[in-house]
This record gives C-alpha cells, sequence and structure tokens, in this order.
C-alpha cells in the first residue's frame, strides 16, 4: 500500500476540482495511482475538470507559425523558470527565430530542431548560451511538425498556447476565417481527437467502463448498462472529438457543419495544440 501524502491529495484536487476527502479517498482506494483515482472519482459521479494532467505551472512562450505558401507549419514551445523571463522581448524573440529555423528546414522533431545550425552553433548549444545569458534553464520543452494542403497557425494572448489546423482545401478568404474559427475552437476546447475513428480503443473502453459503473450506481438494472454506456459514450465524442463538438461561436451547429456551411467540403484533417502548463 503507497502512502498518500498531503501533496498527491492537493495534486489531484488541482487536477480535478474534486473535494480535498474525496480525492483522499480515491487515491488511497486507487493505491497512489492518479489517473486511475480520477476513474474512481468519475465512476461515483463527480464531476471532474477536463484536464487530467499534472497542472504544475511551466512559464515561456509558445509560437505557432506557417510558411509563405501555408503548407508547412510547426509549434514550438520554449520554456523557462519564471513569468518574468517569459515576457521578456529577448526570449519571445530567440523563440520565434526557432520557430523561423524549423520552419525553414522542416525539422520532424525536437532532436533534428536541435541539431540545426544558428548564428554558428549548433541549437542545442544556442540554448546553452542562452541559459548562461538569462540565467534560467531554457528548452524547447514541446514542438509540432505538420504538412498539408492548408494550414492556419493560431496563438493565444500572451504566447500561453498555440494551435496549427490542417485544411484539406486550398487557401481561401472563406477557409481562411473558418480555419482561424476552428483553431479557436481547438484552444478553448481542447478536443482529445480528430473524429470518433481517432479515439484510442483503450479511451473507448475505459468509457463505457466508467458510463456503466456510473448507471450501477444510479440503481439502474444491469441488463440496461451496457445501452446507457453507449449513451453517454455518444456525449463523450460529442464533448471530446473536433468535429463533433458544438461550434463555440454558435452551438446549434457542430465544427463539422460549421465547415462546410463555410466551403462546400470543407473538413480538417490534422490539428496540433501545445499549451504551456
Amino acid at each position: 500500500m503507497s502512502t498518500i501524502t498531503a501533496s498527491d491529495v492537493n495534486k489531484l484536487r488541482q487536477m480535478t476540482g474534486a473535494g480535498m476527502m474525496d480525492c483522499k479517498k480515491a487515491l488511497t482506494e486507487s493505491n497512489g495511482d492518479f489517473d486511475a483515482a480520477v476513474d474512481y472519482l468519475r465512476k461515483k459521479g463527480q464531476k471532474v475538470s477536463a484536464s487530467r494532467s499534472d497542472r504544475e505551472t511551466k512559464e515561456g512562450a509558445v509560437i505557432a507559425k506557417t510558411s509563405s505558401d501555408n503548407k508547412t507549419g510547426v509549434i514550438v514551445q520554449l520554456s523557462c523558470e519564471t513569468d518574468f523571463v517569459a515576457k521578456n522581448e529577448d526570449f519571445v524573440s530567440f523563440a520565434h527565430k526557432l520557430a523561423d529555423l524549423a520552419l525553414a528546414n522542416k525539422a520532424a522533431n525536437v532532436d533534428a530542431l536541435k541539431a540545426l545550425s544558428m548564428d554558428g552553433l549548433t541549437v542545442a548549444d544556442k540554448l546553452t548560451e542562452q541559459i548562461g545569458k538569462i540565467g534560467e534553464k531554457i528548452d524547447v520543452a514541446n514542438y509540432a511538425f505538420l504538412e498539408g494542403e492548408n494550414i492556419v497557425p493560431y496563438i493565444h494572448a500572451g504566447n500561453r498556447l498555440g494551435v496549427l489546423v490542417v485544411l484539406n482545401n486550398s487557401r481561401s478568404d472563406a477557409n481562411l476565417a473558418a480555419g482561424k474559427d476552428t483553431a479557436m475552437q481547438i484552444a478553448a476546447m481542447n478536443p482529445l481527437a480528430l473524429d470518433k475513428d481517432d479515439v484510442d480503443p483503450s479511451t473507448i473502453s475505459r468509457e463505457i467502463e466508467i458510463g456503466k459503473e456510473q448507471a450501477r450506481a444510479e440503481g439502474k438494472p444491469e441488463a440496461m448498462l451496457e445501452k446507457i454506456a453507449q449513451g453517454k459514450l455518444g456525449k463523450f465524442y460529442k464533448e471530446s472529438t473536433l468535429l463533433n463538438q458544438e461550434f463555440v461561436k454558435d452551438g446549434s451547429k457542430t465544427v463539422a457543419q460549421m465547415l462546410e456551411a463555410a466551403e462546400k467540403g470543407l473538413t480538417v484533417k490534422a490539428f496540433k495544440r501545445i499549451a504551456l502548463g
């Protein structure tokens, strides 16, 4: 049996928004496993917050950019230790330079980016140089690279979140506007996947099991549990997959319907979202 500390309880509380005693019981029953504790709370009918990750704050800047032809996009998360550094113009400028370099060389991942040359040094060495100048540890904490027919970038205020949206149609004024709306939707609603078929099978099994446990706790007959769980799964798809989410600017439409209304046949092929924290 693992020891449950006050720090563990507080961490789960920050993750879920559940009460302190509920969090303590969930961790105890789950032997300290945070994912299992979140499931325990949900099975008991608790409404937990959307984020299931550790919310320990990490400062920095997130930059999303695309190439001039809109067919290549990157997101660079440059991390640092304090908000003071994160807002420094030189730090933000360095993050932009990293994004520009990554775009120009189509860096596929963090390792490829760090191996590129910048001012006569590798990016990895340049990061070390910046640590010496700034006096804080900085690093490329996260990175995304996408290619497609038409990529729309979005950076949330304060460089705290970046999004790339890959659309299937060639760039037009109509689909650029729809792409920006979609990017803001992703920023606000943080979808788990693009569509139903893109959800991991293990996640589906998990949601079905949670739905059954919730129905069982409500006293529903065993013969009805599977049907009820499938109904809850439909709600999960609507809340957690981008194309099936209600469009935040007009709740009468799904995102898929908004895109089709903006331009015939328009849809999202892929997306990436990176945020601080």
